[in-house]
């Protein structure tokens, strides 16, 4: 099986390398990341700059191409330009992080994955809930679990799958489960600063949830210490509410 490991991490990620030590003996890896990191650009292409690509080494050794895109840059032009044949499936992660709830909308782990599935390929996103002192070890063991889920049972046309496994001893996960994504919404805090000529400037300092979390939610069951799967798909498509504005009518 040919498979195409992305992130948006950048291409020296541990999470990556992780995975790429996993499955490297088994599977006809790809391995086509961002030069540098490239966390929460969501499904951004790049229009205005040239895409660079490199070759890049580990331990002397080739190892993949390092673009100087986004985690949906990769996948296109890797399936498009650099790869010889198409692979089988796309693998995004490992991130380091969570991408639950609204994070779905910006996140590149996310993005990378739904590109594939766009482009017709079983595509699926892995992420290790924490940031601090992580073990890829397992959520590594566990894409290979996915990637043999996904070849027996397949996936719908346009879906992608995003997995997220909580940090801690596999003995201690309680379970897996298939769930929706959480739409609590959040509040954004942001640190104000002043730089040495007075200009002011930002950074993102917290998000913090303003409702409760409903049950069988990504983000819910993930706390309960449980492996979410969650099929996400790139129709943003409201169906019912196509229907309501229909019924009102427009006036030209």
């Amino acid at each position: 099986m040919r498979i195409l490991l992305t992130n948006d991490d950048g291409i020296l990620a541990e999470g990556l390398i992780a995975l790429y030590e996993e499955l490297k003996d088994d599977f006809d890896l790809s391995v086509v990341a961002p030069e540098t990191e490239m966390s929460a650009v969501g499904h951004s292409i790049t229009l205005s700059n040239p895409i660079r690509v490199r070759r890049m080494k580990r331990n002397g050794c080739f190892f993949g191409y390092g673009i100087s895109g986004t985690p949906a840059d990769c996948v296109k032009i890797a399936i498009q330009e650099i790869l010889h044949q198409k692979p089988d499936m796309v693998i995004s992660g490992i991130n380091m992080g969570s991408n639950v709830g609204i994070n779905l909308l910006y996140s590149g782990t996310v993005s990378a994955a739904t590109e594939g599935a766009f482009l017709g390929i079983p595509s699926f996103a892995v992420s290790l809930n924490t940031k601090n002192d992580p073990d890829f070890s397992f959520p590594a063991e566990f894409s290979r679990r996915m990637i043999t889920f996904i070849s027996r049972n397949g996936l719908q046309e346009g879906t992608a799958l995003n997995v997220n496994i909580p940090a801690l001893p596999k003995s201690q996960i309680k379970g897996i489960s298939f769930t929706r994504q959480d739409l609590v919404r959040q509040k954004d805090t942001f640190e104000k600063r002043n730089d040495p000529r007075g200009n002011s400037y930002y950074w993102l300092a917290s998000e913090t949830p303003v409702e409760e979390s409903i049950p069988n939610t990504d983000l819910k069951v993930l706390q309960e210490n449980r492996i979410t799967i969650t099929p996400i798909t790139f129709d943003l498509t409201d169906l019912k509410e196509i229907e309501r504005l229909a019924s009102l009518g427009v006036d030209l």
